[in-house]
């Protein structure tokens, strides 16, 4: 068969893993030069693609793209950038598809969650239409666990083992001072709509009184008196009380506890921030002394503190992307199917972006204990193996070695193009 090129790239907020999966996808289209000639990853992802700003690729070292999967961030850049709806703006599509033919790019591989599953469906349905051949496949991201069909989302486990062991060792501080210092630690994770981040943090403790105390999700609304109440419990029977937050908590309406009052690039509501909200709340309703955090970008920047699982997983998919484009499989995604629980093992399965693009995966109510304010055995069991083993970075003078890539730019073909 003819000898085509690739083109990569990242999109939405970055995950610990997701170069690990980059280094998959590169790693196995030099796997198939008789396949695949040049990658080309996009600078800041589909932005590189509608502005011609093109990566090759072929310009790294081996050592240097296998340095990836131990490089947290987005080697190639990343973007929050939604593209219009294609029925009444086709030119951003059609502009896609100019430069995928003038580099001769038959191979499409978006990383992302959500969002980047419906662009990725979008730009396979548009080529066809417009008679070019291409094959596109999403390759699964995101921290928040919320892609449906894959059992997990790489770059979840990572921050799960991240926040765990935070709500541990900031617990055991808490504990330690709580006799004369402060009373009540909240601790705000990423998670706008689902819970699963927050659910993490509950693996830190499992018995009775051991923190978190309290975790606060979003699919369950909001309630200040019974959240102050158990607080109040919490520290007449254990001296503190630990609280792991969801940024998305919200009341029963809907409205969110730290809603800013702004959108963002893809028409999401801003949040500002609901660690200070609760911690201002238990100040007010109870007088508590009291800490807050917010995890923000540490919690998904965290490689040194990454889940083997979750890295192994990340490589996984990439690499199983690019099978399935030779395959001639279009408009899929590699996904993860969990096969035991004990011992764990999981495959990868090809699942339509049809049945993903768009669509979010909400906590189970199963997995929420009755009181809403805990995880259930079930959450603990599904939890559990996404945050073992430890895959360390190397080090070096103290710090965790990185990719450092040389981005070589590719020679522009088309006229300039504003986005």
């Amino acid at each position: 068969m003819a000898q085509h090129n690739a083109f990569y790239a990242q999109s939405g907020g970055v995950t610990a893993v997701i170069n690990a999966s980059a280094c998959g996808v590169i790693e196995a289209c030099r796997r198939h030069p008789d396949r695949i000639g040049k990658v080309y990853a996009g600078h800041n992802g589909i932005i590189g693609a509608l502005t011609e700003d093109l990566i090759d690729v072929s310009h790294e070292s081996d050592e240097t793209i296998a340095a990836l999967r131990h490089t947290p961030g987005g080697a190639f850049g990343s973007c929050r950038y939604k593209l219009k709806d294609m029925e009444t703006h086709r030119t951003q599509y059609e502009r896609l598809i100019e430069v995928f033919r003038a580099h001769d790019i038959r191979y499409f591989f978006y990383n992302g969650g959500g969002d980047s599953a419906d662009t990725c469906l979008k730009v396979s349905q548009l080529s066809e239409k417009l008679g070019y051949p291409l094959t596109a496949i999403h390759v699964p991201k995101t921290v928040d666990n919320d892609l449906p069909i894959t059992d997990n989302s790489p770059g979840f486990g990572s921050v799960a083992k991240y926040i765990a062991t935070s709500t541990l060792e900031a617990s055991l501080d808490i504990a330690s001072m709580c006799a004369t210092s402060t009373k009540v630690f909240v601790l705000e994770v990423m998670g706008r709509h689902a819970g699963w981040i927050a659910a993490a943090g509950a693996l830190a403790g499992n018995g009775e009184g051991e923190p978190p105390h309290l975790v606060i999700f979003p699919e369950v609304p909001f309630d200040r008196s019974a959240v102050m109440a158990r607080v109040e419990e919490s520290v007449n029977n254990y001296g503190y009380c630990v609280i792991v937050v969801s940024e998305g908590a919200r009341y029963e309406d809907g409205t969110f506890l730290a809603d800013s009052g702004n959108t963002d690039a893809f028409g999401h509501r801003q949040l500002g921030g609901v660690a200070p909200t609760l911690a201002g709340m238990v100040k007010q309703d109870l007088g508590y002394k009291y800490h807050w955090a917010v995890a923000d970008y540490l919690q998904r920047a965290a490689r040194h503190l990454a889940s083997k699982t979750d890295v192994d997983q990340a490589y996984a998919v990439g690499e199983k992307a690019v099978e399935l484009a030779l395959e001639g499989k279009n408009a899929m995604m590699p996904a993860i199917k969990r096969v035991s629980d004990d011992p764990y093992e999981w495959r990868i399965e090809a699942a339509p972006l049809a049945e993903i693009a768009n669509r979010e995966k909400f906590m189970p109510r199963e997995h929420i204990r009755e009181d809403g304010f805990g995880i259930t055995e079930a959450c603990r069991t599904y939890l559990s193996p996404l945050i073992q083993g430890e895959d360390f970075p190397p080090f070096e003078n103290g710090l965790p070695k990185v990719a450092k890539l040389i981005k070589h730019r590719v020679e522009r073909k088309l006229p300039e193009f504003k986005i």
